[in-house]
């Protein structure tokens, strides 16, 4: 036989949530911040590739 049912009343918005939704933690870190931080490494990757690229492109025009 099982015991009387308990109701719990939760919060929506609890501390550290945003209305947006609640904030992400991996292994104690606020991952938010780690997806800000990885856009500008990848935009940066990115940029460089591209430059990279077009360094390619500019040299091999450069026939005689």
């Amino acid at each position: 036989m099982t015991g009387p049912a308990t109701t719990a009343t939760v919060n929506p918005v609890a501390a550290g949530d945003t209305p947006a939704g609640p904030k992400t933690m991996d292994a104690g870190k606020w991952a938010n911040k780690r997806v800000y931080l990885r856009l500008v490494i990848y935009t940066a990757g990115i940029h460089v590739f591209a430059g990279f690229i077009m360094l390619l492109f500019e040299l091999g025009s450069r026939t005689k």
